[in-house]
């Protein structure tokens, strides 16, 4: 403990309860609902509830919120288990809300016993309506003062199957005016005839998530159960629930607030939404702000672990401006990236006093951003392919790329003096004819300076690819309308510009390999998309090199 630095207000609270006797030691517990696939937004209680536990010496169980079947399915269970060994973490053991049914049943028929919960007949429409307003206290059940008799049979015919779905319900014994509305006997069990994708049909009733999640924590040993805003209002009826359980373990709640980025739809229903509006391919589409999207893309999640350790932690909500996103992307991909020449828009150069037939070898860097790189062959010669858009036909203010009279090196290799070139019947240029000094190959000791330096690529020794360049998602005109929401409104539009398809592209003929990111040179960060065939590899930009408002 002494060694120990707190380093957020949460980890305050660990400390002062550790110091003061009320904790032993700390566990924690990650609870995703298996019911959509994990966003950017739920990286941040990932990381404090397993990098708290592993900084205190504690323990993370990963443990599934799987009571509501209606929503989740195996496939979201598989996938948040790999996108949270993806970030790097790891649990102890793994938990499901459902295998402790039979524990929170037993609890439940405790609290009847003692007079603290009772069977309610009102339809969920009338409990709404009974419970009052923020300014107006709610009344009581005319089921409020059943017998515990009465209660135990009713409660027991409803976990056997006897009632219609919505027609009871099991309620706490509270308080109808209290100044909390969840404290105005909230619902515990409700019943529902669903199948249940662990489970099966073996419960007909099911506990609410305000019963189930404090009575798991307990239950499962958790100390410090740490939670979004959102359960703030509900902290009160999570401490009456273990209390009034029976449990000796005592969870303490600490609510944080969560974490948003200007213009992103960050929110699991929506993102299904868009999924289902055909919006975007799927749910690792690169434009989505999902983990397997931004995986996809390229980001590294060490960009994520920085960037969300630099927003800090506190109870202000977090609005965060893409940049500084963009910011921890850039900076790691460019201390990780393997740069490559790339030509995304290619015409074609030829080097007319260059021998015919002849190929020379130059050397490049593989890693130029490490001290130690290692360093690549490829091949200079006669006809190579460079961008479009380092040539105009005429000079034009600070433009020191290719036109008509003017030099430039290209990378690796030589300086050429740019000399002619020719147009299709449509104007369209088509070929750069160019002189190359023979004097000034990089590596020689030439000490002849010119401005403009540009990569290219030698099609004998290239490969054709794919390229798909991203934008933000959402057109900026609209993208106010999701600033700072987990849900997306109405007014927003789809991007038109945010994915688009070069076909034609041509990168330098070497192993690619999935698990690396590649730094085309001059045109951004990119990486190996799974689309990618033997025949044909396609490849994603994560970002561009510099910053601008896309993501």
């Amino acid at each position: 403990m002494e060694n120990i630095t707190p380093e957020n207000f949460i980890e305050d609270f660990i400390v002062e309860d550790i110091r003061e006797g009320k904790a032993g030691y700390v566990q924690t517990r990650h609870p995703p609902e298996p019911s959509g696939y994990l966003h950017i937004g739920h990286v941040r209680n990932i990381m404090l509830n397993y990098g708290i536990a592993e900084k205190f010496g504690g323990v993370c169980n990963l443990r599934y919120d799987d009571t509501n079947p209606s929503k989740e399915c195996q496939e979201f269970v598989d996938a948040i288990q790999d996108d949270v060994k993806w970030l790097g973490y790891h649990w102890k053991d793994i938990h499901y809300a459902t295998e402790y049914f039979q524990q929170n049943y037993e609890i439940a028929v405790k609290l009847i016993k003692e007079g603290k919960a009772y069977v309610c007949d009102l339809s969920p429409e009338q409990v709404t309506e009974y419970r009052g307003t923020l300014t107006q206290p709610g009344k009581n059940s005319p089921y409020r003062d059943r017998s515990v008799e009465e209660n135990l049979d009713l409660f027991e015919r409803m976990k056997n199957g006897e009632f219609e779905a919505g027609s009871r319900c099991l309620r706490a014994k509270i308080d109808m005016a209290s100044p909390n509305m969840n404290m105005r006997d909230p619902v515990l069990y409700k019943i529902q005839y669903l199948h249940h994708q662990r489970i099966g049909r073996s419960w007909n009733i099911y506990p609410s998530y305000d019963f189930s999640h404090p009575l798991d924590d307990a239950l499962e040993g958790v100390t410090f159960s740490i939670c979004g805003p959102e359960f703030e209002d509900h902290r009160p009826l999570y401490n009456w629930v273990v209390e009034n359980s029976g449990l000796k373990n005592r969870p303490r709640q600490i609510e944080y607030a969560n974490l948003y980025i200007k213009g992103a739809i960050i929110g699991k229903r929506f993102i299904k939404q868009l999924v289902n509006d055909g919006k975007v391919s799927g749910f690792d589409d690169p434009r989505l702000y999902t983990l397997r999207g931004l995986r996809r893309r390229g980001v590294l999640p060490e960009s994520l672990k920085n960037f969300v350790k630099a927003t800090g932690v506190s109870k202000a909500v977090s609005l965060i401006e893409p940049a500084f996103l963009e910011h921890f992307i850039r900076d790691t991909l460019n201390e990780q990236a393997f740069r490559v020449m790339a030509v995304l828009d290619p015409i074609k150069l030829v080097i007319t006093n260059y021998p015919e037939g002849k190929e020379e070898e130059i050397v490049l860097d593989n890693y130029p951003q490490k001290e130690a790189s290692s360093k690549r062959k490829y091949y200079f010669g006669k006809e190579l392919l460079i961008d479009r858009a380092d040539f105009v036909e005429q000079q034009v203010p600070k433009f020191f790329r290719f036109y008509p009279g003017n030099e430039v090196r290209l990378m690796g290799a030589y300086i050429l003096k740019c000399e002619s070139f020719e147009k299709d019947e449509n104007g369209k240029v088509t070929t750069i004819y160019c002189t190359y000094d023979p004097e000034t190959k990089s590596g020689s000791g030439c000490t002849r300076k010119v401005k403009g330096t540009i990569h290219w690529v030698n099609a004998k020794h290239a490969k054709h690819v794919e390229c798909r360049l991203f934008e933000n998602l959402i057109d900026e005109e609209t993208a106010e309308e999701v600033e700072g929401q987990e849900r997306a409104t109405d007014g927003y539009k789809i991007n038109p510009n945010s994915k688009q398809i070069l076909e034609n592209c041509f990168v330098e003929d070497i192993n690619f390999d999935s698990n690396e990111r590649y730094q085309f040179v001059r045109n951004g960060y990119f990486c190996l998309d799974s689309d990618s065939t033997n025949e044909k590899l396609v490849f994603n930009r994560t970002i561009s090199l510099k910053e601008t408002k896309k993501v």
